[in-house]
C-alpha cells in the first residue's frame, strides 16, 4: 500500500507561506530541488533535497519546473446576459461611466439583458468564461450576483454559480451583491434597501445561496448609511461581509468594512492613507482591481506605499464583468497590478494566491503550499515565478490539480 496519493518530485517550489508576508518583496518562500507529498486532498509534507521519498499511487517528475498554489479569482461577476461593447465605444468618445449609469446604462443595461437570458443560456456564457480562468490556472473563484437586484433574480443567479462549482473541479465562493444598483422597478434607494434586508439577504440565506454580502457603497451606488444596514442583516445571518468602495470618490466605505470586520474592501483607489491602519486592525483585505482602473482609463492610484507599510494583504483579482473589466484573465491581472500599481511579481503572485484567499475567509486551507493546506497546486515550466506576472501568453500551465488531482 502506497504512503500517499500524489508524489511530485523533482521540483521548485513557490510556496507563498505565511511566513514570507512582510518580509522581502522578491521572497517567494522558494525551496529548490525539492518534492511534495499530497494525501487525501492535502498536502502531506514537503521534502527537502535528499530525501528520501515515500511511495505515492501517483508519482510525476516535474523536470525542474515551478509548483505555486494555484490561482485565486477573489472576485468577479462571472454570470450575466448580453454585454456592452456599445458603452466601451461611448466611454472611448468621453462619455463618463457616471453619465453612462445615469442615461440607464451601465448596471442596468446588464440587469434588462439579465433578466430576459434563460438559465441555460446564462450558465453556458458564464462556463466559457469560467473554462477560460481555468485553462490560467485558477483552481478558486469567488463569484458575485449583482445583475438580477430582486430575490428572484440574485438568487438565479447565485445558484447558477453554485451549480458551477458542482460541475467543475474547482471551489467557488458566491456572493450576495443585491446592493448594486437600483432596479427599474424602485423609484428609490431606502425602499429597495428594505428589500434587500427584509425579504433578499432572509431567504438567500435560508436558501444557502451565499457565502457573503457585498455592497456597492459610492455615490452612484449607496451611502454608507444604507450600507450600514444590510450588513447588519448579513450578520444576523452569519454572511461573511465584502465591500466595493472607495473606487470613484471617498465615502469611507472601506472604514465601515473594516468596523464591520470584513473580509475585504475591493477597489480603494480613493482611499486615503490614514484609513489604512483600520484595514489592518480588522484583518480586512485589500482587493486591488486592475481591470477596472485601465478599462475605465482612471488615474488615482491605491495607497499602495500605506499598504505595504502597514502590511495590509493586498489581492489581486479580475473584477471580471461586461461593463468596466471585460478581461477573463488573472494572469491579466497580474501583470496590471505590476505596471499600473507599482506592485512587484512576489506581491502580485501572493495577491492572487495567499492574500486572496484570505479575502475569501479561505486562509487556513488554500493560497499557500504548506502542510495541511489543500493540494490546489499550479506545475509551470518556468525558469522563475516572476514570469507569471511578466507576460500574460508567454506561459501556460503544464498541470493543474484540484486537492491533489490532475484535471
Amino acid at each position: 500500500m502506497s504512503d500517499l496519493d500524489l508524489l511530485i518530485s523533482n521540483i521548485n517550489l513557490a510556496s507563498m507561506s505565511d511566513a514570507t508576508a512582510g518580509h522581502s518583496l522578491a521572497d517567494y518562500g522558494s525551496m529548490t530541488h525539492t518534492s511534495i507529498g499530497i494525501k487525501e486532498g492535502k498536502i502531506h509534507r514537503l521534502y527537502p533535497p535528499g530525501s528520501t521519498l515515500p511511495t505515492a499511487t501517483t508519482h510525476i517528475d516535474g523536470n525542474g519546473g515551478w509548483l505555486t498554489p494555484g490561482l485565486i479569482d477573489c472576485h468577479s461577476h462571472l454570470v450575466w446576459g448580453g454585454n456592452r461593447a456599445r458603452e466601451f465605444e461611448w466611454r472611448l468618445q468621453g462619455i463618463s461611466y457616471e453619465e453612462i449609469s445615469r442615461r440607464g446604462g451601465g448596471i442596468a443595461s446588464t440587469v434588462k439583458a439579465t433578466r430576459d437570458a434563460s438559465d441555460n443560456e446564462l450558465k453556458a456564457a458564464a462556463q466559457q468564461r469560467l473554462t477560460t480562468l481555468m485553462a490560467e490556472g485558477v483552481t478558486c473563484l469567488e463569484i458575485k450576483s449583482g445583475y438580477g437586484l430582486s430575490l428572484e433574480h440574485e438568487a438565479r443567479l447565485l445558484r447558477i454559480a453554485r451549480e458551477l462549482g458542482n460541475e467543475n473541479p474547482l471551489t467557488v465562493q458566491t456572493t450576495l451583491l443585491a446592493a448594486h444598483a437600483l432596479p427599474p422597478e424602485f423609484s428609490d434607494k431606502d425602499s429597495y434597501i428594505d428589500e434587500i434586508c427584509e425579504n433578499i439577504i432572509p431567504k438567500i440565506a435560508a436558501l444557502k445561496l451565499a457565502d457573503a454580502v457585498d455592497v456597492f457603497c459610492e455615490g452612484i451606488g449607496f451611502s454608507t448609511a444604507q450600507c450600514q444596514r444590510v450588513f447588519d442583516v448579513a450578520k444576523e445571518h452569519a454572511l461573511a461581509i465584502k465591500g466595493h468602495v472607495e473606487q470613484l470618490s471617498d465615502l469611507k466605505g472601506a472604514l465601515l468594512v473594516a468596523n464591520n470586520a470584513g473580509l475585504s474592501a475591493d477597489h480603494i483607489e480613493y482611499l486615503q492613507a490614514e484609513d489604512v491602519p483600520a484595514l489592518k486592525g480588522a484583518g480586512t483585505v485589500a482587493v486591488l482591481l486592475p481591470g477596472a482602473f485601465y478599462a475605465l482609463k482612471e488615474q488615482q492610484l491605491p495607497p499602495i506605499a500605506a499598504l505595504r507599510e502597514h502590511r495590509v494583504p493586498m489581492a489581486v483579482a479580475t473584477d471580471l464583468n461586461p461593463g468596466t473589466s471585460p478581461q477573463a484573465s488573472l494572469r491579466l491581472a497580474m501583470n496590471q497590478a505590476c505596471v499600473l500599481f507599482g506592485l512587484t511579481p512576489q506581491e502580485s503572485l501572493a495577491g492572487v494566491t495567499r492574500d486572496a484567499a484570505k479575502a475569501l475567509g479561505l486562509g487556513h486551507c488554500k493560497g499557500q503550499l504548506a502542510v495541511g493546506f489543500d493540494a490546489d497546486m499550479v506545475l509551470w515550466d518556468i525558469g522563475h515565478p516572476s514570469e507569471l506576472s511578466y507576460g500574460v501568453n508567454l506561459c501556460q500551465p503544464r498541470e493543474v490539480f484540484y486537492l491533489g488531482q490532475k484535471r
